[in-house]
């Protein structure tokens, strides 16, 4: 494993929750100036492929987390940004849903669902608070 790989595993590693790639890349850059996006990528596609990381796309692009922690949805909202999750146990019933009516096997920890936070759909006039 070449140093600036092994830059970019500590730095995954030693982040709690969510990165970036462009994050990633940032801070490894901070301590080796020398390492390119390119390296940051290949490095977080061949973490994905052992199985140590996940990514989601979220409304500001691919974000990847540690593998055991992607038993979740995300859901964004669309007018403030603010991100909250959904377990996977919560969001089973919609997986039956899209499955009784598509016959789809449906990955929701791979996306975002977008709307409104409720905060933001009261200041709409679209929700309640719950």
């Amino acid at each position: 494993m070449t140093p600036q790989r092994r830059a970019i595993v500590s730095e995954v590693m030693r982040t709690p929750g969510h990165i970036s790639p462009a994050a990633v890349a940032r801070k490894v850059q901070g301590d080796m100036p020398g390492v390119n996006a390119s390296t940051v990528y290949r490095t977080l596609t061949l973490l994905e492929e052992v199985g140590v990381l996940s990514h989601s796309h979220l409304e500001t692009g691919a974000e990847y987390h540690r593998a055991e922690e992607a038993e979740h949805v995300h859901l964004t909202c669309g007018r403030c940004g603010r991100d909250d999750s959904l377990s996977l146990a919560e969001a089973r019933r919609l997986q039956s849903l899209i499955r009784a009516h598509h016959g789809f096997e449906a990955d929701l920890t791979h996306f975002a669902i977008t709307g409104l936070c409720a905060d933001c759909a009261v200041a709409v006039g679209v929700g309640s608070r719950v």
